[in-house]
């Protein structure tokens, strides 16, 4: 998520080109396939320095590998003699997100949404393992009607209690089954209201259609789910809208966009493992166009008619960006990229899976940059807890520094150095390594993320230091981490003890020492 703007760095800008080959609106389908494994971390250790050319391929095939959620939060490994799955999920900052007792592997949305109403009607089927014996378990749900529930085909009984969707179905789920619940439910969609973090955000209304972004819990404003980053899963959409509309999802089309009586709808997937604050059902008037990038990377742009001038835009700077980012942090992670300006004045631009959405505005490079590393920091590899968002934003907003090397605008070591000169900053007083609930997107998440970054590679040199980044993006590849992983790994590679270090920059109050050097 991008919530601020760095003032520009000094120095001329050298623009590099990436030639795009644009086409008509396509819709390209696609199919499952065998689940990717994971690979070594010391095969790339020495493999690679920043700027080494990599092929920016899409993934290959579906990844349908399990999220990690019920070996990392405490509450739902099959070791609980209770057969009630838990409220939450374990996350001590946000206890009541997601919940306990089963791991969602599959959800599959059918929604219509009618923008003059402002009424959605869904019908979410959920496909799910579970961690213990269930004789009942929750899902997030916020407002909206629910009519029926079925689990396994079979009716289920179920109950409300503020946000949890409480079912209990007809017999005894066993530890280790598979299991579908099929939610059906309708509504007019109620936004979250955090003022000490985003003011509004989830499912909003819009005059046209809604503008969705989800972070940190805003999707059970729209489906019922384990609303939780460390309980990924894929997704199918089938969004119907009025006829002149479009709908836009995670993911690639299934197919073409089917219209009758008045109405289309629009099918998307997603066959990779996405946190459900990722996923988006964006919809209005909107102007598109597709395309693949230099290294043949399919792209998706969509911009409301008020920003129709900057269609052309997003389509170059997406394909050019999405490409450099693979030669510094490794393979593109997803099967196409892309971007979606809404008129929708938020504020804020938030990562969407493979659809970073940018709330009212056109954004400059330095923005998309951000928002597209995102999708190796946060969207591939996701945490596992929110204190940890430093993992996020930290590595986006060293991204933005990193984009203007490139460019030649200025050097990361010239924005850390104008940050660190501010000895009355706030963010002194704030550890970025334990982000604050009521307060997420803090400066200190951001630029002091950034900083512990930048000290990181002076630290370890260049050599070291961007090798260790993909060694990161490789060995996480669609799966959930944390702070001690990364330094563990960062210790690993460099040969050196860093605990010190990121005690200094992540855990500790107060303006670390000046680095060494010049």
């Amino acid at each position: 998520m991008s919530t601020h703007r760095l003032p520009p760095l000094p120095g001329p800008t050298t623009a590099s080109t990436t030639a795009l080959t644009t086409t008509p609106t396509t819709t390209p389908t696609t199919t499952r396939a065998g689940a990717r494994t994971g690979r070594s971390v010391s095969a790339l250790i020495c493999a690679v320095a920043v700027g080494a050319a990599t092929a920016c391929a899409p993934s290959e095939g579906a990844v349908v590998t399990p999220s990690q959620a019920a070996a990392v939060a405490p509450v739902t490994p099959g070791t609980s003699k209770s057969t009630t799955g838990a409220p939450g999920i374990g996350d001590p900052d946000f206890p009541d997100d997601g919940n306990g007792g089963y791991d969602v592997q599959h959800y599959d949305l059918r929604l219509s949404y009618d923008p003059a109403s402002r009424k959605l009607a869904g019908s979410a089927t959920i496909e799910a393992k579970a961690a213990q014996d269930l004789t009942s378990f929750d899902l997030d749900l916020h407002g909206l009607t629910v009519s029926r529930v079925t689990v396994d085909g079979g009716a289920a009984s179920f109950d409300r209690s503020k946000d949890e969707l409480v079912i209990e179905p007809g017999k005894r789920i066993s530890n280790g089954h598979r299991f579908a619940v099929t939610v059906d439910y309708a509504g007019v969609p109620e936004p979250m209201h955090d003022s000490a973090n985003l003011g509004e955000y989830g499912f909003i209304s819009t005059a046209d259609g809604a503008f969705v972004t989800c972070e940190p819990n805003g999707a059970k404003t729209w489906f019922p789910s384990n609303d939780h980053p460390s309980d990924k899963a894929t997704y199918d959409f089938r969004i119907t809208v009025p006829e002149g509309l479009t709908a836009i999802a995670n993911g690639e089309m299934t197919g073409t966009p089917q219209t009758k009586a008045g109405k289309t709808t629009f099918a998307w997937r997603e066959k990779h493992p996405m946190a459900s604050y990722l996923a988006t059902m964006t919809t209005g008037k909107f102007q598109v166009r597709t395309g693949t990038s230099d290294k043949g990377l399919p792209i998706y742009v969509a911009v409301a008619d008020s920003f129709r001038g900057s269609l052309d835009q997003l389509l170059t700077q997406t394909g050019k960006i999405t490409d450099y980012w693979s030669t510094v942090f490794g393979p593109y992670p997803f099967s196409s990229t892309g971007g979606v300006i809404d008129d929708y004045a938020a504020g804020y631009a938030l990562e969407n899976q493979t659809k970073p959405i940018y709330g009212g505005f056109s954004p400059e490079p330095a923005i998309i940059a951000h928002e597209l590393a995102h999708q190796w920091f946060g969207d591939s590899l996701t945490i596992t807890r929110w204190r940890d968002l430093w993992l996020n934003e930290g590595f986006a907003t060293y991204a933005e520094w990193l984009w203007a090397e490139h460019t030649g605008q200025g050097t990361a070591d010239s924005a850390f150095k104008r940050l660190y000169a501010n000895a009355a900053d706030p963010m002194w007083a704030y550890p970025p390594g334990a982000a604050r609930a009521d307060d997420l997107f803090g400066a200190a998440v951001y630029n002091r993320g950034a900083m512990t970054l930048h000290a990181l590679r002076r630290e370890i040199g260049d050599d070291k230091f961007f090798p260790l980044i993909r060694a990161w993006t490789d060995a996480h590849r669609y799966g959930n981490v944390t702070t001690q992983e990364f330094i563990a790994l960062a210790e690993r590679i460099s040969g050196k003890d860093l605990k010190g270090l990121f005690d200094a920059w992540l855990f500790q109050p107060g303006r670390p020492a000046p680095l060494a050097g010049p």
